[in-house]
């Protein structure tokens, strides 16, 4: 559930990152790489944004749905599941993209380990949430520029 004050300390976040070419340099999270993703809810409908910590896989960006080692599946997981289209800020740039949900196999595991080796933190997660951690691939849609 989004509070008034989660929903300050994210607008502060997003308003840090457009101001530094999409780097955090103040408070908890700096030095992070994070991007917004915008997406559908999937019982809702309406517009929800997460602000996640990402790695890179070629082309696409790569999250993770650890909710901070929480039991529960993050509900941005089950909104992308559901809308799979989404639009990203990442970076400098904004652009649409496609999410892929990865719960099981070697590709899944592949971008856990990857994940894992450029930010160790996200080590401790599966053992703290009792599950298997989803991990997303987004890749943007090819477009005829960045909006």
């Amino acid at each position: 559930m989004t509070t008034p004050d989660s929903t300050a300390f994210e607008d502060a976040l997003i308003a840090d990152m457009r101001s530094h070419g999409g780097a955090v340099t103040a408070g908890p999270l700096a030095g992070h790489p994070l991007l917004v993703m915008s997406s559908i809810g999937a019982r809702s409908g309406a517009k929800r944004r997460a602000i996640l910590t990402y790695t890179r896989d070629a082309d696409d960006y790569v999250v993770a749905g650890t909710a901070g080692g929480s039991p529960r599946v993050p509900a941005w997981v089950a909104n992308v599941r559901h809308h799979p289209e989404v639009d990203i800020e990442a970076e400098t740039r904004t652009f649409r993209g496609t999410a892929t949900v990865l719960t099981d196999g070697p590709e899944r595991d592949r971008l856990w380990e990857q994940h894992v080796a450029r930010l160790p933190h996200f080590a401790a997660y599966p053992a703290k949430a009792k599950r298997i951690i989803p991990v997303v691939r987004l890749t943007p849609i090819p477009h005829t520029g960045d909006r």
